[in-house]
């Protein structure tokens, strides 16, 4: 993207949608409390045996954090005959202490190239005590036996560096999955904390790295260091980070402006330099804005354009062409979805970016969505299609490609248990 500012019009509107449903099964419905997992917000990954990994923030054996369970990391692993087989790999508090130091809560997952799975969780961990703890990043190792048990690792403890009433090396908060670069350093975003000139902060860009005396924290942004007292033209509350091509980081931020009104949003790249990671604001949305709010990571396509949605009013999807920079937006209303609070998957051989939106569609309580390249929409899926949604309602991230053409992901209720499901459609 260039380093010049994007002035956030959008310049053209993409077509209305069609509606259709699609080939769409669930493959798992949780049931909670005790024994498995409850209300999954976040998207799955895969093995390179084709066995998938999900985290649920719910759910799980245990009690420390005075609801019912701390949250789950589970496998899916298929069964040869179109079935899949769940193991719940770890629940959340095992490690109680008054503190739940494994963490609690766990955000998404992602996977190294040797089936390692990296994660954050919203609280526990031994950093300074924030109601049930500020949260950690952890590593969940596969066992040397089959038959053995998974370890987790607290890699970092949030909230470390206490001062002034603020978490200064963060506080997780939010439920977007780190990512991984080619050394295996990990990079995220925390929605609170920093040295931002609001009280408590107002998040920051991290990267974890394997050090002498264990994994270390450095802070690649802190987020409202602009303008003053209430206001923050950078953006506030960051929502996750996606590398492009050439090894730049790109994100977005939930609000930007007044941070007493929760509007507007921002665009941003960081750029690794030999001293420090270089900010730039690419865009800025303005707060008066029908159509704001970006709540997930952005996208890339093989040409480069960025992909990303925004969640306000019924909320839409926006596209930046990587050579224009010209701007396009589709914007939702309650027949085919609103308020999407995921991302987008683009498939780079169909030229089709799909996603899922949390409330709407025929039912109101949520689509999967397809645009193509000429920015026609299709309603995948409408969720609560069947009796007492027993098909899942509100999806929440991003679906997840398979090597078939099929496509995964997550709603946090609904099932035949009530507490979410796994779904997979194929489009």
């Amino acid at each position: 993207m260039s380093k010049t500012s994007l002035s956030f019009v959008f310049a053209a509107m993409i077509c209305a949608p069609a509606l259709g449903q699609s080939d769409y099964k669930v493959i798992h419905s949780f049931s909670g409390y005790p024994n498995d997992g409850q209300s999954p917000v976040s998207s799955i990954v895969f093995d390179k045996a084709g066995n998938m990994y999900g985290s649920t923030p719910g759910g799980g054996d245990q009690t420390g954090c005075g609801d019912l369970g701390c949250g789950t990391v589970y496998e899916l692993s298929p069964d040869g005959h179109g079935n899949w087989m769940e193991t719940v790999l770890y629940n959340f508090c095992s490690n109680y202490n008054g503190l739940c130091l494994d963490g609690a809560y766990p955000n998404g997952l992602t996977i190294d190239a040797a089936g390692n799975l990296y994660g954050t969780t919203f609280s526990g961990g031994s950093g300074y005590v924030y109601l049930t703890g500020p949260g950690v990043a952890f590593e969940l190792s596969p066992p040397a036996q089959k038959s053995g048990a998974w370890t987790e690792t607290v890699l970092y403890n949030f909230c470390s560096d206490f001062s002034n009433g603020s978490c200064l090396d963060g506080w997780v908060g939010v439920v977007k999955p780190l990512v991984l670069d080619e050394a295996g350093d990990l990079y995220g975003v925390t929605a609170l904390g920093g040295t931002g000139h609001v009280t408590g902060g107002e998040g920051l860009v991290f990267k974890l790295s394997r050090g002498y005396a264990g994994w270390e924290e450095m802070i690649l942004r802190n987020f409202c260091t602009q303008g003053g007292v209430d206001e923050c033209p950078d953006g506030y509350q960051p929502n996750g980070v996606t590398f492009d091509q050439s090894g730049n980081l790109y994100g977005t931020t939930g609000y930007s402006g007044n941070i007493n009104k929760l509007a507007g949003g921002t665009l941003f790249e960081l750029t690794p330099s030999m001293s420090a990671w270089k900010y730039h604001l690419l865009a800025t949305i303005p707060p008066s804005s029908k159509v704001s709010n970006p709540p997930a990571p952005v996208s890339f396509d093989s040409a480069g354009n960025l992909y990303g949605t925004l969640a306000a009013t019924d909320g839409g999807v926006f596209r930046i062409n990587a050579r224009t920079k010209k701007t396009s937006l589709f914007s939702f209303n309650s027949t085919d979805g609103y308020e999407p609070l995921g991302g987008v998957y683009v498939d780079n051989m169909s030229k089709v970016l799909y996603g899922t939106a949390l409330l709407g569609g025929a039912h109101g309580e949520g689509t999967i969505y397809a645009i193509d390249s000429a920015g026609h929409e299709s309603v995948l899926y409408s969720f609560c299609s069947q009796n007492g949604c027993a098909d899942g309602r509100g999806p929440w991230a991003t679906p997840t490609p398979d090597g078939e053409g099929n496509l995964y992901g997550t709603a946090q209720g609904g099932g035949a248990y009530g507490p979410g499901v796994v779904f997979q459609v194929k489009p």
